[in-house]
């Protein structure tokens, strides 16, 4: 669902510019209560990993294919304000980069793909583990409706910008019809690479799970016939929760999506990209500011096999992102230990 361009007016793109730069910044402060030695490492990983996932189109309709969004993945894995900087850091490589989302629309982008999603999927998360079941089947229960439904969001909320800003006269209603119904399917898909992703971590990993760390359910002993809260397990040793396996896993998988098993993806157009010409809102589309970029469109500038210009380019990808996003992580997780640090040397003195 990457807006190019041209989709929306200048006036409209500087005020959701200004929304999502605001976002981004209250997401930087609230990352600091949830980047901790466990989380910090990982959230530059969700990013490359996310950015590995969106460049594997899946089919879903005849002619069109949809694509991972990635804020219920990153809410759900890492809390959702670094769920926010994560999908935005995925948002700016794509677009500085591979010419993918049109650097006047980034904050169109932000808003729609990262705000939205991250929001509406957290909070359908919370809502749903309040009335069910403290099981694991449940959190991926959860997981599953969390994300599905924020996708045809995201879709409602691009058709309200565009009902505003659009720079083609088009009937919005028509338009949101087709944007949340196919939306809705690739929601599906959403919904199934979430829950499966998230479910894979819970089963090796719960503690990595940031949405799933308040619901471990006390231990029970039947004591004279009654049950009782078994006496709390002592915390796990630092070394024994290193996240360096779960890091080098996740890293060999994201490399491997988006450097082999990116060329067999969809080459259909994208949700977005097929309500658009099927509507008539690409009408006034503007080439991307970085169209001669070596990495535009996901391909190393002359290579000539196909196969192994988007093999490198998805490998490149995967590497900046984890290394930027890796960046800025680790400058917020130490901003908040020095803020740590001043607020006890001045309870101290």
């Amino acid at each position: 669902m990457h807006v190019p361009d041209g989709f929306i007016d200048a006036p409209t793109s500087l005020a959701t510019g200004a929304a999502a730069a605001a976002a981004v910044a209250v997401s930087l402060r609230g990352a600091r209560r949830e980047l901790d030695e466990r989380t910090a490492p990982l959230a530059g990983l969700v990013a490359a990993f996310i950015f590995a996932v969106q460049m594997l189109n899946f089919p879903v309709a005849a002619g069109t294919s949809g694509h991972l969004l990635g804020g219920a993945l990153a809410a759900l894995l890492v809390g959702p304000y670094t769920g926010v900087l994560c999908v935005s850091v995925v948002l700016l490589m794509q677009g500085v980069l591979f010419a993918d989302g049109g650097l006047t629309a980034l904050g169109v982008n932000i808003t729609v793909m990262a705000v939205v999603t991250t929001v509406v999927a957290y909070a359908v998360f919370r809502a749903l583990v309040k009335v069910l079941p403290r099981t694991r089947r449940s959190v991926t229960a959860a997981t599953f409706v969390a994300a599905l439904l924020s996708v045809p969001v995201s879709a409602l909320a691009f058709t309200g910008l565009y009902a505003v800003g659009g720079t083609t006269d088009v009937a919005i209603g028509k338009v949101a019809a087709a944007m949340v119904g196919v939306h809705l399917l690739i929601g599906i898909g959403e919904a199934v690479i979430t829950s499966l992703t998230v479910g894979a971590v819970l089963a090796v990993r719960p503690d990595l799970v940031h949405g799933a760390r308040d619901l471990h359910q006390p231990l029970k002993l039947r004591v004279n016939g009654e049950l009782v809260d078994a006496p709390a397990a002592r915390p796990v040793p630092a070394a024994a929760r290193s996240t360096r396996k779960v890091w080098l896993s996740g890293l060999a998988a994201s490399l491997v999506l988006a450097g082999v098993v990116s060329f067999y993806a969809s080459a259909s157009p994208d949700g977005l990209e097929k309500v658009a010409a099927d509507h008539g809102i690409d009408q006034k589309t503007e080439d991307h500011a970085n169209a001669d970029s070596p990495l535009a469109d996901y391909g190393v500038k002359d290579v000539d096999d196909a196969r192994l210009s988007g093999g490198l380019a998805g490998v490149i990808g995967v590497g900046v992102t984890v290394v930027a996003g890796s960046g800025v992580f680790w400058a917020v997780r130490r901003r908040r230990s020095a803020s740590v640090t001043d607020t006890s040397v001045t309870a101290g003195a």
